[in-house]
């Protein structure tokens, strides 16, 4: 199969979300996250969600991605090749309990890689005043789908400081993954695929059982690294992105290794990694900016 970049720039219809607080309760719930920022209602400025959360938000958009592209779509041949290959998440604030966001979103980039092709989408989200909350690059690869003609768009796409050695590891962390982790992620953030609650249907694919699901992860890794690098304070947390790799089963643990810390103009660079229990690693080029 082939996807040319004809794509790029192509509009994706709005869609809009009102916030409620037993949504964002239930998301740090199934990360076993018991800041209190996450919980404690009575609170002066109320309750926010994980920066995470993000990405329960704009699930509904990129399940369905074909229905919402405006003009031509990808065919159902292409996006049966797609798989979760990288995150990238900015945060201009915190979402709150109550927002009404409205999600604008287009295909950003298209480009040729070695297992395929990557396709990017920009996703906007704008509160009822129209002020940005959050912009998320997400990046699906289509694997074994050949991009005809140069990359599209990539000059667009956000730049994210490059670590300079990733040699040693300043801290580490094991998280155990509980047989009914995937379940939990499942039911507590809508984000449904059958890979990773269906046995059946992850065999049928050619995996060898259910797997965690990435922004799981990745949410595990933002959560232990805003414990131990910006005092449980998600008001730091400005900017996350990483590459997915290898796949994590239910009933294991995994490692996240903090590599490396920079500071720049008053922000904190941290790259991360994350392993599964074969050493392998399941999240690569992990990156968090926190403002100091």
């Amino acid at each position: 199969m082939k996807i040319g970049t004809k794509y790029v720039n192509t509009p994706l219809k709005d869609y809009s979300v009102k916030i409620h607080w037993r949504n964002t309760m239930n998301y740090a719930a199934s990360l076993n996250d018991n800041n209190l920022i996450y919980f404690d209602d009575e609170r002066k400025d109320g309750i926010v969600a994980p920066p995470m959360y993000a990405v329960a938000i704009t699930w509904p958009v990129i399940e369905n991605i074909r229905d919402f592209m405006i003009g031509n779509k990808f065919s159902n041949r292409i996006m049966a090749t797609m798989v979760h290959y990288s995150e990238h998440l900015t945060f201009h604030r915190l979402i709150k309990s109550g927002d009404e966001l409205t999600i604008k979103g287009k295909i950003a980039a298209i480009l040729p890689h070695r297992a395929g092709t990557h396709v990017i989408i920009r996703l906007d989200a704008l509160d009822q005043n129209e002020s940005p909350v959050f912009t998320e690059h997400i990046g699906g690869m289509l694997r074994g789908v050949e991009c005809l003609g140069e990359a599209m768009g990539e000059e667009s796409l956000p730049k994210t400081p490059q670590e300079k050695d990733n040699s040693s590891t300043l801290w580490k962390e094991t998280v155990d993954i509980d047989k009914l982790q995937t379940f939990i992620y499942d039911g507590c953030t809508n984000i449904y695929f059958p890979i990773h609650t269906s046995k059946k249907f992850a065999h049928m694919v050619g995996l060898p059982n259910i797997i965690l699901q990435g922004t799981a992860t990745l949410a595990y890794a933002v959560k232990v690294i805003t414990n131990k690098e910006a005092k449980r304070n998600p008001y730091h947390i400005k900017e996350i992105a990483c590459n997915f790799g290898a796949m994590i089963l239910p009933g294991t643990d995994i490692e996240i290794h903090l590599k490396s810390r920079n500071k720049l103009k008053g922000d904190m660079n941290l790259f991360f990694e994350v392993y599964n229990n074969e050493q392998k690693k399941a999240i690569r080029s992990g990156y968090i900016k926190i403002k100091e």
